[in-house]
């Protein structure tokens, strides 16, 4: 019988193992002969997480003891990670001297912060090893994958202007393999770019399809996914019977990973629940999207899966659990109140308080809770939209202001964070612009701007970048510093875009030349650019003026504009009766009321008998005069006429 220790030295020296069952017998059986040999120990670790035994090695790393563990500290990093204990792995990964120095410890401090949801680390470790040489042959491919799966994770979390401009928009390479083409579209999907991402899915699936390098199992396996993505954009795109054609396709019990399984069933029970049962739709997805504790979803994952759950509830009627629960979520995260899914859960949780009303009935209902609950961005965005339905974008604009004065005099952490978020200073800047208030949408922005210019590793550069081109149009010279200030914090981001230096320049250009000569040399030349155009038809055609709109309100016109208005006011066209026929004279009684005319004729006995006494040919009734008592004066009355003494008859009795 061959010695273990040898056969296992063996296929150690061995380039080209593939059967992992075996190297673990052998090692197995070493161990028998020798338990405390490292070597053994070590293969039998390696060989446990080749079979995705993840337990089973950690459990062997605490068997060996002291030695092992410090030689396994990879192994056990990679372990805890696949098992979903991340601080742990993160914790023992640190723990090494030999981290910063390995690039397969560094690969796998980014696998760990990435899916700790860290991703601004993650990004920063990939660009490190990418710079870096001394990579394996194919790890340049998988840096890039990774680095746009990372990017598309800072889109999802609100951090998209961390992303390298380098890399926001794809390269050819980029669309030549199915997996790039895929994180590609994922992150398109995060910026709302569905068409484009919709194009994308369709390419990565057709190089997937097409590849040389994958038996039918894998293709298999790697397609499940780009469906699902697909099925969720054609959702979110309108087109329902795409979306029910590619989710029909997808075998879900063929999904190997948990969360992409739970996200494939959220899609099936989504896709047209608008006929279904909303009881039943809610308790097939509860039933369906239950996750062991080793698996998690990512954060925005989850956050959708919430608002789909409540979303039935609502239907379900389950008013005051929704607007409990929300509520409690809103104010159980105070770093993040202004997030775009905690505010969806303020919109729910409104929803839920005013029982699916709109108009008034819901107004009355929200606007005193707004007043106790600064913190529900929400909230504060239904009553604004409710507001608009109505066409009342005065007393929106009233509420957003009284909110942000709130807002400013809070105590609650991180505050001025959401003062000054960016989508409630788009709303302002909306509302503003609505009522043609120039000089508040400045004023605004520039305080926005002075607040996260102060905070550089979370500014928006969305933000700042709208706010410059904004102050720029200003003629003051604070609001042109503001805006040099906002241009000069982009440019030491990212000095590759042409629009920020473009800005920089405009800003500095007549107060401080010094600051905008590096950059001139960036810009196309203004020969470039007039190339072509004909300047003196340009000047004979004259400039268009936009018309400004004015604010309606209450207050009265002048006189000037009144007779201005009444100068080019148009004459009305005649209007012309039915039965207008031209040449012939029409009635000269026509303005008389009917009763005045020659052709009336009254109906019925009194009225005859009405029409006889004023008409010619009538009974003419004798008058006379009688003079009253005291030389008061006289009257007319009738004259009496005779007959049996003027005595009338007595009537009988009936």
């Amino acid at each position: 019988m061959s010695d273990p220790l040898a056969t296992l030295a063996s296929l150690i020296r061995s380039s080209s193992i593939q059967d992992h069952d075996e190297v673990l017998k052998i090692a197995n059986a070493a161990l028998k002969v020798s338990k405390t040999n490292l070597n053994a120990q070590h293969t039998r670790v390696v060989a446990l997480l080749k079979l995705d035994r993840f337990d089973d090695a950690l459990r062997a790393i605490a068997e060996g003891g002291q030695a092992l563990e410090k030689e396994c500290v990879l192994e056990k990093s990679y372990a805890l990670y696949k098992t979903g204990q991340l601080q742990d792995a993160r914790n023992t990964l640190t723990s090494s001297p030999s981290v910063k120095s390995s690039r397969a410890f560094r690969h796998l401090a980014a696998q760990i912060a990435y899916r700790a949801e860290t991703f601004q680390d993650a990004a920063s470790e990939y660009s490190r090893l990418a710079s870096e040489p001394g990579g394996l042959p194919g790890e340049e491919n998988d840096l890039k994958i990774n680095s746009l799966a990372v990017n598309s994770q800072l889109e999802w979390n609100g951090l998209g202007h961390l992303v390298d401009a380098q890399h926001s928009q794809p390269s050819r390479e980029d669309l030549e393999a199915f997996e790039t083409a895929y994180n590609v579209a994922c992150v398109y999907i995060a910026r709302g770019d569905l068409l484009r991402a919709s194009v994308l899915l369709k390419r990565a699936r057709d190089l997937c399809e097409a590849s040389e390098d994958l038996s039918d199992d894998e293709k298999a396996a790697e397609l499940l996914p780009i469906l699902v993505q697909h099925a969720y954009v054609f959702a979110r795109l309108g087109q329902e019977t795409e979306a029910a054609a590619v989710q029909k396709s997808i075998i879900l019990s063929n999904i190997i990973e948990a969360p992409t399984r739970v996200v494939a069933q959220n899609n099936q029970v989504a896709i047209g629940t608008s006929e279904r049962n909303p009881y039943l739709t809610q308790r097939l997805l509860e039933s369906s999207t239950t996750l062991a504790s080793k698996d998690k979803l990512f954060e925005y994952q989850a956050s959708i899966l919430r608002r789909n759950k409540y979303a039935l509830e609502l239907q379900a009627q389950k008013f005051r659990g929704v607007d409990e629960s929300a509520t409690k979520q809103i104010f159980a995260t105070p770093d993040s109140v202004a997030s775009r899914d905690i505010a969806g859960l303020g919109v729910l949780g409104a929803a839920a308080h005013t029982r699916l009303g709109i108009g008034n009935v819901a107004l009355k209902k929200m606007l005193p809770i707004l007043e106790k609950r600064p913190k529900d961005v929400g909230l504060l965005l239904a009553i604004v939209h409710l507001y608009l339905q109505m066409q009342r974008p005065g007393p929106a604009l009233a509420v957003l202001e009284t909110y942000l004065k709130r807002l400013e005099v809070a105590t609650f952490p991180g505050h001025e964070d959401v003062r000054f978020a960016p989508g409630l200073i788009a709303v302002a800047v909306a509302l503003y612009r609505l009522h043609g208030r120039q000089n508040s949408i400045r004023i605004e922005l520039t305080k926005a701007s002075a607040h996260w210019r102060l905070k550089s590793g979370q500014a928006s550069t969305s933000l700042l970048r709208k706010a410059g081109i904004e102050l720029l149009h200003s003629s003051n010279a604070e609001d042109l510093a503001s805006a040099g200030a906002n241009f000069e914090n982009l440019v030491s981001k990212s000095e590759n875009d042409a629009t920020t230096i473009a800005g920089l320049i405009a800003s500095f250009a007549t107060s401080d030349y010094a600051k905008v000569e590096p950059y001139l040399e960036n810009l196309t030349n203004v020969e470039k650019l007039v190339a072509g155009t004909n300047v003196l038809a340009l000047i004979d055609a004259g400039v268009t003026s936009i018309p400004i709109r004015i604010p309606s309100g209450k207050k009265r016109v002048a006189e000037s504009d009144l007779l201005r208005e009444k100068a080019v006011k148009r004459r009305r066209k005649k209007r012309l009766p039915k039965n207008y026929e031209e040449g012939k004279l029409p009635d000269p009684e026509r303005w008389l009321p009917l009763r005045d005319r020659s052709t009336y004729r009254p109906k019925g006995k009194k009225g005859r008998k009405r029409a006889q006494e004023a008409t010619q040919g009538g009974v003419v009734k004798e008058e006379e005069t009688l003079e009253l008592v005291g030389g008061a004066g006289a009257v007319k009355v009738e004259k009496a006429t005779g007959g049996q003494g003027g005595k009338k008859k007595k009537k009988g009795k009936k």
